[in-house]
This record gives structure tokens, C-alpha cells and sequence, in this order.
């Protein structure tokens, strides 16, 4: 919600600030969002309740249709690069430097992912920390980075997309296994229940 109110500022100037129809659009949005959801227009007008409680968001005024605006870098102290970042990781996920780079283009422009990284440092470093540099991901390059608006990041989220298959499978995985190991167990059981029936009926004294 923040963020879509962030981004629209700069990417559709024209429209800013945003009408209820068209937060609820941004929110909806299916490219450049991960992950993409599907919010009712009641449940964006309670998020927005709850922005407007923390003075990030509130009411434009001048105009008959209600209108949103954000307070966000007023609030938190931070430039717009900073701004930018935060955005980014909130519509986007966890992400590299390089991306974080890459994908604020239009938000703000860095020189260089080092200038990134300064801006990160400088958020991971506030009280309370706004960002986290997470550990990097087996078989990953780069680290990558996450916000922490919404409080810790979940085991989940922080594992890249292919890891989180990987893990997915080898839950899958040894699920069946143990629907196996216990069907074979109740075929076993049946078995020797069998023996001992016939072993009975025979007057044998099964082993």
C-alpha cells in the first residue's frame, strides 16, 4: 500500500495522488509485484486506516473525489533515496544490491550499486533497523536484502524462489516416504496375521 502510493508519485505524476480506484489498482497490480495478491477494496481502505493512524498516509485535499497521498519519508527521517529502496523491497521482496539498483530507476537514480549499498548500511544501521542484509542462499552469488516494516522476515520469504521449490519437493518428498513406510507396515501386519491364521488352522506353531 505505501509503496504503490510511493511509486505512483513518480511513475504517473499526472494522477498523484491516487483515488481509492486507482490504489486499489496499484495494489492489484500483476508485473513488478512479488508477490502479487488480490485485495478487496474494503481491505485497502482498512490498510489505509491504518496508515493514516501512523501519519504515513492521509487525505489530499482540493478535490471532490478523495484522494491518498503518502507521509513516508517525513515520518522515517530518510531522503528519497532511502525512499526509494524501501519501496522497492516492499513491492518487490528481497533483493540484491544489483537489482535494488536496477529496478529503482525510475524511482531514483544511483551512480553505482556502491552508492546502494551506503543507502542500505545507512537503513540496516537506524534504530530500529529498517533493512536487513539476509545470509546468502546456497548456490547464490550475492546476498540479498529485505525490509523490515513488517517485522522479521520469515524463513520462507527469505529463501529465493528456487530454494523455497527445493524445499517444497523435499517436504513432498518425504511425505510420501512415510505414507509408503506405513502402508508397507499395515501390508506386514496383515501378512503375519495371515501366517498365524493359517498356521492355526494347520496345528502348527508359527516361528
Amino acid at each position: 500500500m505505501l509503496g504503490v502510493l510511493v511509486e505512483k508519485q513518480h511513475t504517473v505524476p499526472d494522477t498523484y495522488p491516487l483515488s481509492l480506484n486507482s490504489l486499489v489498482a496499484g495494489v492489484n497490480q500483476k508485473t513488478a509485484r512479488d508477490p502479487v495478491i488480490s485485495a478487496s477494496e474494503a481491505e485497502v481502505l482498512t490498510a489505509v486506516d491504518g496508515l493514516k493512524s501512523l501519519s504515513l498516509v492521509f487525505e489530499g485535499s482540493g478535490s471532490r473525489v478523495v484522494r491518498f497521498e503518502h507521509n513516508m519519508g517525513r515520518v522515517f527521517g530518510l531522503p528519497g533515496a532511502s525512499v526509494a529502496l524501501l519501496t522497492l523491497l516492499m513491492l518487490r521482496g528481497p533483493q540484491t544490491s544489483a537489482e535494488l539498483r536496477l529496478h529503482t530507476e525510475r524511482l531514483h537514480r544511483f551512480a553505482d550499486i556502491s552508492s546502494v549499498e551506503g543507502f542500505l548500511d545507512e537503513l540496516a544501521g537506524k534504530e530500529p533497523a529498517r533493512v536487513i542484509n539476509l545470509p546468502r542462499a546456497p548456490g547464490a552469488r550475492e546476498p540479498r536484502w529485505a525490509h523490515l516494516l513488517c517485522g522479521e522476515v520469515a524463513a520462507e520469504a527469505a529463501a529465493p524462489i528456487g530454494v523455497q521449490g527445493e524445499a517444497a519437493v523435499a517436504a513432498g518428498e518425504i511425505a510420501a516416504l512415510k505414507a509408503e513406510q506405513t502402508r508397507l507396515a499395515a501390508e506386514v501386519d496383515a501378512l503375519k496375521a495371515l501366517v498365524h491364521r493359517l498356521a492355526r488352522e494347520l496345528g502348527v506353531e508359527p516361528e
